[in-house]
């Protein structure tokens, strides 16, 4: 039996202080009444039990308090089939998290958090994107461009990490589908096309929520499948 009102988590170390999380905050404000939005920190309790909740967001604001408690959240979520979005950090974490549970690649590791790992999935990007926007083109036959089109689009990014270019190949082999690029950033999306919802952008689409504007079509889409499905 659905449940009336559904539960969404964001998972991340909410800190006001961060202009991207305080879009957070406006985004959520959008949300229907149909869904609760709740932060959960990565260091508590709660954290270990997002697969109760309808739907997962991770959110950007890494390293975070307890990484291997979002790497946890992530994979329960591919596995389940509970819609996730994974926004900047959540992207990058879903990618390493992908490498190393599904591609083989058991030496995944993210470059700010572990430099020492045998296989750096996400690297320091040539470009510092904290502060900018870059025009975001979808990858025709994928969900991004159901939502966004062909035209490229604009993107706003808080990050200096990104997709290694050398592992997309093999990502790619083992189901994951790249959904968007952009200069300078490679890889801005990526999703799970046998999955009910599990998409990840390198851009942060609540940007403008603060402002005022709409919620952009991602966030639409997310809300969209953590209202229409059930995890059971």
């Amino acid at each position: 039996m659905m449940k009336s009102v559904k539960d969404l988590i964001l998972l991340g170390d909410r800190d006001p202080g961060k202009v991207t999380h305080r879009e957070l905050d406006a985004a959520i404000q959008q949300l229907p009444g149909s869904i609760r939005a709740r932060w959960v920190a990565t260091g508590s309790p709660q954290a270990a039990h997002t697969g109760r909740a309808d739907a997962l967001w991770v959110v950007s604001g890494s390293p975070f308090q307890d990484d291997d408690a979002v790497y946890e959240a992530i994979k329960a979520a591919r596995i389940s089939g509970q819609p996730f979005l994974g926004t900047c950090a959540g992207f990058q974490y879903a990618v390493v998290e992908f490498a190393r549970d599904v591609a083989g690649i058991r030496g995944a590791g993210h470059a700010e958090s572990s430099d020492s790992a045998e296989d750096l999935v996400i690297e320091k990007l040539a470009c510092s994107l904290v502060g900018q926007q870059r025009q975001v083109t979808a990858i025709d036959g994928t969900r991004l461009h159901e939502l966004m089109g062909s035209s490229p689009f604009p993107g706003f990014h808080w990050c200096n990490y990104g997709l290694a270019p050398a592992y997309a190949e093999r990502l790619v082999e083992h189901g994951l589908a790249i959904s968007a690029i952009a200069p300078d950033a490679g890889v801005e999306a990526i999703e799970l096309p046998a999955h009910p919802f599990f998409l990840a952008t390198l851009f942060q689409p609540q940007i403008g929520s603060l402002a005022g504007q709409a919620l952009h079509p991602v966030i639409q889409a997310f809300v969209a499948a953590s209202a229409n499905l059930s995890v059971q």
